[in-house]
Parts: structure tokens; C-alpha cells; sequence
């Protein structure tokens, strides 16, 4: 009862675990899952680029060896083929503009220019994660979540528009966040070291020495 506020994901089942637990708390939709989901959104469009250039490629090396002719493989001025440009993008689309180092800037360069659409994409993506990113009430991220929908219907993305639904069924504990801006990003981080951990030793038989292990090295 003495519990006030309880970050957590979108899980249905862990919103009504929360309650029950800290029936007086309010509950915060981590900024985290939410950005998480609008990246993966951006990662779904270049990922079917992707793969329709992996397809140009292999049909062109099936033309030239039909008819017995040398391959050209289009190349850019950094150097990278289509399906390697893609390939390679997909770290930057995680960062902010001011995060690129001078490679990245050129191949985003040329990556917006040839997918106009991933630019697109890449602009909500990072509207979104501005407005996580300013020191405001929650009544102007309101405001400036109905734009950001509003520029979402507009670009009219299939995953985006997905997100946006997400986002919806979630509206007021998302925008909990902006009272506090609370978030449980080191319980995250330290979940992410655990699964590491655990994914280095291919399972767990012993847990009770699995878990001595995790007091020793992390505690």
C-alpha cells in the first residue's frame, strides 16, 4: 500500500500482476518498451528492402551466368553495394543524427536518397525519441504525441500504424511517464547482463550455483 509509482512494460498480464501487488501505485509505461517497439517498426521496413535487394542481386547473377556475361554489382560512392548498404544501415538507425560518426553520415546519406521511405521512418523515429528527451508536462507531451500521431497517419507505414494502435491502448500510463520520469532502465540493463551471462554458459542445470555466480560477479 505504501508503493506510489511502478514502471513496467505492456504485458497485460503484468499490468493486472501490478495492480494486485501495489494497488495504490501509479503505473508507468517504461519509455523504453515504447521506443523499442517504434525502432523495430523502422527495422521492419529496411529489413524488406533488404531482402528485395538480395533478390535483385541473385537475379542478376542468374541472368549473367544464363548468359555467360561478366557481373555488375551497382555500387555507391562509400563503396557498399545495395544489399551491403542496407546490410550496414542498420546500426545508425538506432542512433540520433548527432550520434553518426562521418561513415555513417555518408552512408545515411545515401541510404535516404536511394528509400526515400526509410527517411521518412527514421524522422518518427527519432520525433518520437525527442519528445522522451525534453523536460516536459505531461499535457505537452500530450500535444505532442497527438502531432506525432498525426504524422504517422500521414506517412501511412503498416508497422507505424501498428505502433501508433499499441501506443493508444496504453495512452495514460505512457504518459505517466512525463510526472516523474521515472524508468526502470537499470533493471533493464541489468536483466540484459544476466541473459548474456546465461546464454554464454548454453543453460542452467545447478540454479543454486548459477545464482551464486550472478551474486559473486554482479552484486
Amino acid at each position: 500500500m505504501k508503493v506510489k509509482e511502478i514502471t513496467l512494460d505492456m504485458v497485460g498480464s503484468m499490468k493486472r500482476i501490478a495492480k494486485r501487488c501495489f494497488p495504490c501505485a501509479s503505473q508507468v509505461i517504461d519509455r523504453f518498451h515504447v521506443q523499442k517497439l517504434a525502432i523495430e517498426a523502422l527495422q521492419e521496413i529496411r529489413i524488406k528492402y533488404r531482402w528485395e535487394a538480395i533478390e535483385m542481386e541473385n537475379n542478376a547473377i542468374e541472368k549473367a551466368s544464363k548468359e555467360k556475361t561478366s557481373l555488375k554489382i551497382e555500387t555507391f560512392e562509400n563503396g557498399d553495394s545495395r544489399k551491403q548498404l542496407l546490410a550496414r544501415s542498420r546500426y545508425l538507425l538506432y542512433k540520433s543524427r548527432e550520434k553518426w560518426t562521418l561513415s555513417q553520415r555518408q552512408r545515411a546519406s545515401i541510404l535516404f536518397t536511394q528509400y526515400p521511405d526509410l527517411e521518412k521512418a527514421y524522422r518518427l523515429t527519432d520525433d518520437l525519441r525527442k519528445i522522451y528527451n525534453q523536460h516536459i508536462t505531461k499535457s505537452v507531451a500530450m500535444t505532442k504525441l497527438a502531432h506525432w500521431f498525426r504524422n504517422v497517419e500521414e506517412e501511412d507505414f503498416k508497422s507505424f500504424s501498428t505502433l501508433r494502435k499499441t501506443i493508444l491502448q496504453h495512452y495514460r500510463d505512457i504518459l505517466n511517464y512525463f510526472d516523474k520520469r521515472s524508468t526502470n532502465a537499470a533493471a533493464e540493463s541489468f536483466n540484459a547482463k544476466i541473459k548474456n551471462f546465461r546464454m554464454q554458459l548454453r543453460g542452467v542445470k545447478d540454479r543454486t550455483f548459477f545464482l551464486f555466480r550472478l551474486a559473486n560477479l554482479f552484486a
